[in-house]
This record gives structure tokens, sequence and C-alpha cells, in this order.
């Protein structure tokens, strides 16, 4: 399996640390609001990644984690005269029930929370000053870029335009501009832990190193998000896990491409803003994944109501097909397999393996959705009612199979028998007319 490494900018053969199992991290979200379409993408993108995996026969440590402390979550909570965890709790239950309508598979991934590892992160940190490579100045702590080589290595930043340029936090307390905050000290109405450098609070980089550390080891096997976290967020998780460990924080960075609205870049102040809640409220959300793996996870992708419309007449057509199938096999006989018959498992045989040919080059699951239509292609010109069951509920095993993969056709369809069959009927007569044409 290929697999786009952004550290190295190309394509590279994907080994596992273990042979048996793989090791992923994927940034959650910062749990202070619903969560929008773009923070939807990498989560359905690298449930796939990690269903796929298991479809291999691997075993796979899956972690999301949840920053539930943060300027964004303190400042929601002095709007809504509430505290911090009130604001987290709530927001978290809210990720959970879109993540589940959006198919996510909830009960095989492990969410730390940022605020219940704090104490792993002063660890972290008080290691960083033994070794050199941080600094106390007034009651925070930063990591100083100076010490290490290679940083920018990630994201290619040029590192003298991001210090002339406006993405850099100048300070008066720290030594360096690129230097970043790895410990705020306490302000008020913020909450606050103790610690050796006083009273405050972590920062957001150092989270998300202290937790992959301790849940998955020095180097993980994949570290994923959306590309907007390149740098610095992931620039900085590099250079502070690299230099307390002295290894590779992660083997291969994934990360996905941007949401535009309506061809223009998704911003609240635009006001194209959509939240998975609110597409909730015309879709259903296996549509949203529909949509969100119909396009290459590292190509832009466009959100609008008539791409929308396209992904849920799609996602109908292979629900029909498969209930064809279902169909088919409710009047079908046990028979002996003739020739032909053998002949059609080996095509089926054939489109699960472009379909694996798909994913293994860099999770391609637009190819791969392609050949869900394939199969019902195939099987609607090739199979009858007169097909054997087996052969019928192989080609239908094949198709479960591979749509689990893509976390897609699981939804149970509450039709009468009646407007199943209608259904199936005009499918099949626009495949007789298509391929009559």
């Amino acid at each position: 399996m290929k697999l786009y490494n952004t550290l190295t900018r190309k394509k590279e053969e994907f080994q596992s640390i273990d042979s048996e199992k793989v090791t992923m991290y994927v940034c959650g979200p910062t749990v202070y609001n619903y969560i929008h379409v773009g923070n939807a993408r990498p989560q359905v993108v690298f449930d796939v990644l990690r269903k796929y995996f298991e479809y291999k026969g691997l075993k796979v440590d899956y972690l999301v984690n949840f920053t539930d402390i943060d300027d964004k979550l303190i400042k929601k909570a002095n709007e809504e005269d509430r505290t911090v965890k009130e604001i987290a709790e709530r927001y978290i239950k809210e990720f959970k029930t879109d993540a589940e309508g959006l198919l996510i598979d909830e009960s095989k991934t492990f969410h730390p929370k940022a605020t219940e590892h704090v104490e792993d992160m002063i660890e972290f940190i008080k290691d960083l000053i033994e070794k050199g490579y941080a600094y106390e100045s007034s009651g925070d702590v930063y990591f100083d870029t100076t010490k290490i080589e290679g940083y920018g290595k990630l994201s290619k930043k040029n590192i003298e335009d991001l210090i002339s340029g406006s993405r850099v936090e100048i300070s008066e307390i720290k030594k360096n501009p690129m230097d970043f905050a790895l410990w705020k000290n306490v302000k008020p109405n913020e909450p606050s832990w103790e610690s050796p450098w006083g009273k405050g609070r972590p920062g957001w980089h150092i989270e998300c190193s202290a937790m992959a550390k301790k849940y998955l080891g020095d180097t993980i096997d994949i570290h994923a998000g959306g590309e907007d976290l390149q740098f610095p967020h992931h620039e900085n998780e590099i250079a502070q896990s690299e230099s307390l460990t002295g290894k590779p924080f992660a083997n291969y960075w994934l990360h996905n491409a941007m949401i535009n609205i309506e061809n223009k870049k998704m911003s609240k102040s635009e006001g194209n803003f959509f939240t998975v809640r609110e597409i909730g409220e015309e879709y259903d959300l296996e549509v949203l994944r529909f949509f969100l793996l119909s396009a290459h996870y590292r190509k832009p992708l466009n959100f609008s109501k008539e791409n929308m419309e396209q992904s849920k007449n799609g996602l109908e057509r292979l629900y029909i097909g498969k209930k064809n199938i279902e169909h088919l096999i409710e009047i079908s006989q046990s028979k002996e397999l003739t020739s032909k018959d053998d002949e059609i498992k080996i095509e089926i045989d054939k489109l699960e393996q472009k379909f694996r040919d798909s994913m293994e080059d860099d999770i391609n699951t637009a190819d791969a959705i392609s050949v869900l239509f394939e199969v019902i292609r195939y099987a609607n010109a090739n199979l009858n009612k007169d097909t054997p069951r087996g052969v019928l509920e192989y080609t239908l095993n094949k198709l479960e199979t591979l749509s689990d993969v893509l976390g897609l056709l699981s939804r149970k369809e509450e039709l009468l028998e009646e407007e199943i069959l209608e259904l199936i009927e005009k499918e099949i007569k626009r495949v007789k007319i298509r391929i009559i044409n």
C-alpha cells in the first residue's frame, strides 16, 4: 500500500512498525461547538483507512483526541456563564452524536481528553527543560526552536518569512519569535493546574504529543489531520516529541485538503459555514459521508446543494442495487454451480481486487466507490431469479464487505416490499435501456 507522506512530499510504501498492528493518531476537535463539514472530512477519511487496515486483517490502535481546554472553550464558557468542563462535556456528546450519524466506528475509537492528561504534559515539559530544549519565562514555559535542526521540515515553511510575517506571535518574554508555548501562566477566570512553574494550563501542541506518547509509544505509524494543521500544530508536535525521545514522532504524516462552500473558502465571516448538525436536518448523514469520500482526500472538495443531491442519488442507486440482490436471494433456489456461475464469481473477485487496488493507491475512495457501482451494474446485467442462491449470496457478501470498508450501505431501509420492488424494476429498466443504447 502506498500513502502520500506529507513529510517527504511523495507516495511511500506503507510499512507499520508492528507487522500485525497499525497505530494511528488523528487530531480531533476542540470541543466548544458543533463540528462543521470541514471537521468531518478527516474523521470520515481516516476512519475509512482504519477500516481498510482491519479488512486486511490488521489490528488498529486508533486515537482521536478531544481538546477540552483552549482559548475558544474559555471564551465560550465565559459568554454562556458556564464552566469550561460543562461546555466540553456538552460538545463531546454532540460530537459523538454527529459521528454516529456519519457512521464513524466510535466503538473502536479511543478519545483521550487533554484535561485528563495534564500531569503527563507536565512531566513531558519538565523533561524538555532538563534536556535544554525548553525554558521558563514569567510563569510560561516555551520550546526553544533554535535548539533543534530542521524546524519546518513538515510544512516546508520558510522560517525567516514566518518571523517577518504575521503567522508568529511576537512576545518580549520569548527568547526567539518562533518559540511556542508549552505551558501558559494562569490568567483570571481560566481553569488552572499546579505545576513546577506555578499555576497555569498546557499549551495546545503539547497535548497531542503527550497523549500520543502515552498510548501509542515514542513513534507512531500514522499521524493524520487536516492540511491546515501542518503548521504550526503538527510542526510543533514533531519538534517537542523528537527532542524528547530522539526518535521519529510519526513515520507517515497524512493530511486531507480543505472544503470549499459553493466554490468559496468556508468562512464564518462569509456566512458560508455549515455544521454537520445543520446538514443533517436536510440529508441523512450517510449522504454526507458518501460526498466526503467522492473525491480523493488530498484534493479540495466543493460542498454545494447540487453535489449533495448527486451524492444522495448515487447512494440511493447503490441501495437499490443491493436490495435487488437481496430480493433475488429471497426467491432463488440452491443449485449446483455451472461453469458460467463460476465465471460470475471470478468477475466479482476481479472487482474486489480493483477495489483493493484503489485503496492501496493512497486511499483513493473515489475510485473505490466507482467499484461499488461496477458491482451493482454487473449484478443487474448477469444475475436473475434463476441464478443459484450461492452465487447471489457470494455477490451480496462481497458488496457488503467492500461497502463496509467505506462505511456505506449499512442503513436498514424501512420501505414496504411493494416500494422496494418498484424501485428495483425502475433500476432494471434503466440498465436495460442503457445496454440497448
